[in-house]
């Protein structure tokens, strides 16, 4: 089952379940306690209750009726790097001062973690991500997100898009936060799809992070890796971040990525980012760039 914030055409938001092409809104007012997207996920079995919710009085829509929105409420974003083998080369290749240090977390039993963002910087379906107008060396980071709830439970996976200004963190390692936490830093989207509803199915070797990247209406640059190639488990993720550290609404937790453009490859105004992962959807954003 996959669920969504959606944008209606008389401009209201709704929650609503997403089913092949055509979308079944919600009806929140059904319960004393479910306000928004977030209320679900947070509760003992978000499935359940969101066929609880259904309206079954409103034919479903079209998808393309709606606007689909980043499925955020008030949730934080965090991050895990170096979690593939791909991208522990890459951080070392882009800091030399730094290299010892990405190698060794990346065999560390603490993994690298940081926070990302919260709502008001996350954009969602269509909306914009950034470049820093500091930045001469940006890439978007496809990663497969984990959506967790305030007791550290793994009820959904997303599509995440963790904008890294490469040049600042190779810089100094130490400057990490100012690569990865500004306007417009992350994308999440286009769904929820629940945990429950991949039991079974969640083949990590089978599931597949493809980004593409257009300029000028051409494709610029594509890749992609599976999940198999991932070295930490969602468990060992989760149980890191919670870590003498609560999360009271609930987190997105993105898990790293192994889709590096070539070195020599940056981001520019105009471009414009896909991100598609098996089994839940594809998330698309157009690119910015903050002017100096």
């Amino acid at each position: 089952m996959k669920l969504a914030k959606v944008r209606l055409a008389d401009g209201s938001v709704r929650v609503a379940s997403v089913e092949d092409h055509s979308v079944r809104l919600l009806d929140l007012s059904r319960s004393a306690t479910i306000h928004c997207l977030a209320d679900i996920l947070n509760e003992v079995d978000p499935p359940a209750l969101a066929r609880l919710l259904i309206d079954e009085t409103s034919d479903p829509l079209p998808a393309g009726a709606v606007r689909f929105l980043a499925p955020i409420d008030s949730q934080e974003v965090w991050a895990a790097g170096v979690t593939y083998k791909r991208s522990q080369v890459a951080r070392m290749e882009e800091s030399e001062s730094g290299a010892s240090h990405y190698d060794k977390v990346y065999t560390a039993p603490r993994p690298e973690l940081f926070f990302k963002g919260n709502a008001r910087r996350t954009s969602g379906p269509g909306e914009p991500v950034r470049v820093r107008a500091d930045s001469h060396w940006t890439v978007p980071e496809p990663e497969f997100t984990l959506v967790v709830s305030p007791k550290g439970k793994l009820v959904g996976y997303t599509i995440g898009n963790d904008m890294s200004a490469r040049d600042i963190e190779g810089e100094n390692p130490l400057y990490l936060p100012q690569a990865k936490v500004y306007n417009q830093c992350c994308a999440l989207g286009p769904c929820v799809l629940l945990a429950d509803s991949a039991a079974g199915g969640l083949d990590r070797d089978s599931t597949k992070v493809i980004l593409t990247i257009h300029r000028a209406g051409r494709e610029a640059f594509r890749g992609e890796t599976h999940l198999g190639m991932i070295v930490r488990g969602w468990d060992e993720l989760i149980g890191w971040l919670i870590r003498e550290n609560d999360i009271p609404d609930g987190a997105f937790l993105l898990t790293g990525t192994g889709v590096v453009p070539p070195d020599e490859f940056t981001l520019e105004e105009g471009d414009s980012v896909s991100i598609e992962i098996t089994g839940i959807g594809m998330l698309t954003n157009p690119v910015v760039k903050a002017k100096a």
